[in-house]
């Protein structure tokens, strides 16, 4: 392990994650990890890393930096200008470093979150097996926080790619600013009238993070005469709560339990759509089944195996929500 790069200005909020912590939401503790998995692990596969390894999360705005060594580089999620010694580079495409370069992203145009890989991996200690930060514990991460600027990072020794990679434009994705989100009724969807939430169009709020995004938009009522909360229980990324306000709240990656009734789950290959949505960007539900899910989700794994395999040579079966 060796220093990589210094950050000169440590844009929005600037994190390190990998895969997150699945072992402790019993004793409260979130699954964090990168928000986006396929932007996330395909940042990886272009400077030659496996899908779980830890790289920066960006949102909004990006950080400018000082290399330090000679490395592989690659952004991917949403668009943003990124610049090199003042030379544009491209995204979803490996980019070499050399020590003395200087490296600035710009605002992102479309999406909210980028992911920038560096090759061998961010090196920050592993906290409950992930390196991942969990923002409101002060833990995992750099030092449990967001980048500022004068910190250094390191990176896992690695040797740079025999030549460079990208991505096909037709495996990438497009960040709109109105987006069909695919969710599955339950698990207390009897407390409301059937369909009640798809078919409308949410607007995200403000107040969106990476516990959870409030939308606005018609009113989601519980049936009379049923409680408005419920008797608090674990939740899992992708819950749609409804709380007294009936206005829907999609929870993410940095809760365990939550106290409202929950109309629909968002399937695993969406979130990430939900995760680049911006504010003032539009949501609409749309209903589907398990079995309907489960070929979504099959089909989702098939492409990350068939880009595994142009990357690698290899075609393995890939879980992106267990390769770590």
């Amino acid at each position: 392990m060796s220093n990589a790069i210094k950050i000169l200005t440590p844009g929005w909020f600037t994190t390190v994650h990998d895969q997150g912590r699945f072992d402790f939401l019993h004793m409260g503790v979130p699954v964090s990890g990168y928000l986006d998995k396929f932007s996330a692990a395909m940042a990886n596969f272009l400077v030659g890393n496996p899908a779980d390894t830890a790289l920066l999360e960006i949102t909004v705005v990006g950080p400018g930096f000082a290399v330090l060594k000679e490395m592989d580089m690659a952004l991917t999620g949403a668009d943003m200008d990124i610049r090199v010694n003042h030379m544009s580079m491209p995204q979803w495409a490996t980019i070499r470093l050399k020590p003395g370069d200087t490296v600035v992203l710009g605002p992102a145009q479309k999406g909210c979150r980028g992911y920038l890989a560096f090759g061998g991996g961010i090196d920050v200690p592993r906290i409950m097996g992930s390196r991942s930060t969990y923002f409101a514990g002060k833990t995992g991460g750099f030092y449990g926080r967001a980048l500022k600027k004068e910190d250094v990072l390191k990176t896992v020794d690695k040797a740079v790619l025999d030549k460079p990679r990208h991505l096909p434009g037709e495996y990438r994705p497009d960040f709109g600013n109105s987006i069909t989100i695919r969710a599955i009724p339950g698990p207390q969807e009897d407390f409301f009238k059937p369909d009640s939430l798809f078919g409308s169009s949410y607007e995200v709020t403000q107040k969106a993070d990476r516990m959870g995004y409030r939308l606005s938009g018609p009113g989601v009522p519980i049936r009379e005469g049923l409680p408005k909360s419920i008797i608090s229980e674990p939740v899992l990324p992708g819950s749609i709560q409804i709380p007294p306000d009936q206005q829907p709240i999609v929870l993410l990656n940095e809760q365990t339990v939550g106290g409202y009734a929950k109309i629909a789950t968002i399937i695993s290959c969406d979130l990430p759509k939900v995760a680049q949505a911006l504010p003032g960007d539009t949501i609409v539900f749309e209903k589907i089944d398990l079995p309907l899910a489960h070929q979504i989700y099959y089909r989702e794994r098939e492409k990350i195996q068939t880009i595994k395999a142009l990357f690698f040579g290899c075609k393995q079966s890939i879980n992106p929500d267990k390769d770590r």
